[in-house]
């Protein structure tokens, strides 16, 4: 039998070795067999009997826990069999934390050590309260907008949008006490970067593997990254091929919009928010990144993601509020839902890959979209850049002179109302008024409740 996640073999006893027992203790524990080869075989054990009488002591009084130590005798040979059960509480070793994964011990540090800290105290990350933030700190119209979509997908009640915000914060399990927890704030604080750093998300096109052309950057609550991030990636990074049935004029993507939408949704829902590192979205001539720094549940790997799987958010409380939204399912189907999507278009399935510092999703793009000349010719590469900035000129036109018109025929039109009026998503839209204002081209005059647009230029 090889070594694996559940068994270790050590040719002889050393106290190091007290790591490894760590790490069953931390992880779902296992056996560690003295007196064996890396392979399993018996080279026996001359001091076992003293072993058998110092050890369970020893592990006693370091690690704190009691594990059953055996003597074996096989085919003549003695060695010591050391069964380790997993332990309800975090396990040290000399001041420091060892895991078990796969074959391997790993030590725990930074974000990785307070994760399986919380977790065994049943916690996650985003249900840490925060202290000296209130209710009345959050944006209302984010918590506005999650009630248009709760209502739309009716997986609260009437009463419990209707309440107040502090019921609803409430209802939704945001709170600890007279606490918010952090995925309050990341949900529906106007700046969570104010409380946790690098919770944004960054996207680069790339001419090759590191020839870095342009870049954006996707800030605000996780309602917004979603939207704004799916709506730049359409209008200025992802180039769509046009056909026309009759007058209809179509666009077709690399990928359908609503396997891009699953995956940026689940890069932001899995992200390890404790590291402070931003997801990033590359893009390529042939392919589209998506990476995050999330973790698989233990003994899970890529493979398994691509199979039916239970539903394991990395982030918990965020996800939930997410369902209620209707912006996911609960039976963590989001990538069946990708790969299904994408057989449906007849288009190359997506790579899900599970490295050592994270989650990446790798969309290729069909052949109809790649073009090999724009990696020979310079003069191309110029084209093609230009041709994508202008696309997203006129579209961005013709949406900002949409609510410029808009608003002069009528100054009083609320976002939602602009929103529902130009077919653009409610933050799509507040991105678009942020965009006039600071082109000073529009002002609101009076509260954001009774107040008017005025059109300066």
């Amino acid at each position: 039998m090889t070594e694996d996640q559940r068994r270790e073999y050590k040719s002889s006893w050393r106290d190091e070795w007290m790591k490894s027992i760590c790490g069953f203790a931390n992880a779902q524990g296992g056996i560690l067999e003295v007196g064996k080869d890396d392979h399993g075989t018996i080279l026996g054990l001359p001091d076992a009997p003293k072993l058998l009488v110092d050890l369970p002591n020893k592990i006693r009084d370091v690690l704190g826990i009691i594990p059953s130590v055996n003597l074996e005798n096989e085919e003549g040979h003695e060695f010591i069999r050391i069964i380790v059960d997993p332990s309800p509480t975090p396990i040290s070793y000399k001041g420091e934390y060892f895991f078990r994964s796969g074959a391997t011990n790993q030590t725990l540090k930074g974000s990785s050590l307070d994760q399986f800290l919380l977790r065994k105290q049943g916690k996650t990350w985003d249900g840490v309260p925060v202290p000296e933030v209130s209710v009345k700190d959050l944006d209302e119209h984010i918590l506005d907008d999650f009630r248009h979509r709760a209502m739309q997908s009716q997986r609260l009640s009437e009463k419990d949008l209707k309440g107040s915000d502090a019921v609803l914060i409430e209802r939704l399990r945001l709170t600890e006490g007279t606490y918010l927890k952090r995925s309050a704030l990341l949900l529906f604080h106007p700046d969570p970067e104010r409380f946790v750093t690098g919770s944004y998300v960054k996207i680069g096109y790339f001419s090759s593997q590191t020839d870095l052309l342009y870049q954006d950057e996707v800030h605000g609550d996780l309602f917004t990254q979603v939207d704004n991030t799916v709506d730049l990636l359409r209008t200025k990074y992802l180039k769509a091929l046009i056909s026309y049935e009759g007058l209809q004029r179509i666009e077709t993507f690399p990928m359908p919009g609503d396997a891009l939408r699953e995956a940026v949704t689940n890069a932001i829902l899995h992200k390890d928010y404790g590291s402070h590192i931003p997801i990033q979205i590359r893009v390529y001539d042939d392919r589209l990144s998506i990476w995050n720094n999330g973790q698989l549940p233990p003994e899970w790997n890529a493979d398994r993601l691509v199979r039916e799987h239970s539903s394991h958010p990395f982030n918990p409380e965020i996800a939930h509020v997410f369902f209620r939204a209707g912006m996911i399912e609960s039976w963590g189907r989001g990538i069946e839902r990708i790969v299904e999507s994408c057989r449906k278009a007849h288009i190359p399935f997506p790579k899900f890959l599970h490295e050592t510092t994270g989650l990446r999703v790798e969309f290729p793009y069909p052949p109809s979209h790649i073009h090999p000349e724009r990696t020979t010719k310079k003069t191309t590469k110029k084209t093609t850049k230009k041709t994508r900035e202008k696309t997203r000129e006129k579209t961005e036109t013709s949406t900002t002179k949409q609510i410029i018109d808009l608003i002069a025929a009528d100054p009083f039109l609320t976002i939602r109302e602009l929103a529902d009026k130009t077919g653009v998503s409610f933050d799509g839209i507040v991105w678009q008024i942020k965009k006039l204002k600071k082109e000073n081209r529009i002002e609101r005059v009076g509260p954001d409740k009774g107040g008017f647009w005025k059109i300066l230029k």
